[in-house]
């Protein structure tokens, strides 16, 4: 996706229509899950400025991450090349509003009530950096077109979290509601691995890369979330404010009706 000016990166022909569906498919998801919100008035256009940029920086990957794909399927790489010059610095400002906003939210005891506020808290900075991580693998590898597609897709699929999380029924899927998000993102790059089996009969090896880089960072999460490590990073960041009067893994109550 975010291929570098003057780096030619010749189409791999035969799996562009799954890539492009791909993107379709994962622009809806997100942009479905926040008009959900907005439709069932649990979320509104009154918030503070950060929030608001957050959504332009969040919002404005996922039309890159479109745009991209469109012009690769359309032949248009001048224009896939252009706009790889903005995506690969647009990841720094996701990284920096999603850590500072996630701190924010437990701090002020506003993090959703179906996620233990320390999970929240770890979980939320280490997948916008695992998915910059997989973005910047692709773009390193941005001359080899297998793998810049499949780690951009694992990526992408990293990025699902906010659009599946607002359409999973999250209460009932409590206290496995990151996981349950999770292994619904995981069917998007397995989507693609069957893919591969049916055009090649294998799999690519960047997407094994790729899931195993999402499974590592789920188990880093867990594992930093349930530790004395998990405790002292919340303690610290909630410390004289209102976040500090929730247990970090405890659910917070729910709001009121």
């Amino acid at each position: 996706m975010a291929t570098l000016a003057g780096t030619s990166l010749t189409p791999d022909v035969g799996d562009e229509r799954f890539f492009l569906r791909g993107a379709f498919v994962m622009t809806l998801v997100i942009i479905a899950g926040f008009s959900l919100q907005l439709a069932t008035g649990r979320s509104s256009f009154h918030s503070p400025l950060p929030v608001h940029l957050h959504a332009f920086v969040f919002m404005g990957w996922v039309a890159i991450y479109l745009l991209q794909n469109i012009f690769v399927a359309t032949g248009r790489m001048h224009l896939h090349r252009t706009l790889g010059w903005i995506a690969a610095f647009w990841m720094i400002p996701m990284i920096v509003l999603g850590c500072y906003l996630t701190a924010r939210m437990v701090r002020e005891g506003h993090a959703p009530f179906f996620f233990r506020p320390q999970q929240f808290m770890v979980f939320n900075p280490l997948t916008v950096l695992t998915f910059a991580g997989l973005t910047t693998a692709a773009i390193v590898n941005r001359k080899r077109t297998k793998w810049h597609r499949r780690l951009h897709f694992c990526g992408m699929s990293m990025l699902l979290g906010p659009g599946l999380g607002r359409l999973l029924p999250g209460p009932l899927l409590m206290p496995w509601v990151f996981e349950a998000i999770f292994a619904v993102a995981l069917l998007f790059p397995v989507a693609g691995m069957v893919a591969d089996l049916r055009r090649s009969g294998r799999v690519h090896p960047a997407w094994k890369w790729g899931v195993a880089t999402m499974f590592a960072s789920v188990l880093l999460i867990e594992a930093i979330t349930y530790s004395p490590l998990g405790s002292a990073y919340y303690n610290a960041v909630t410390a004289g404010t209102p976040g500090a009067a929730i247990h970090g893994l405890s659910f917070p109550p729910p709001p009121p009706m």
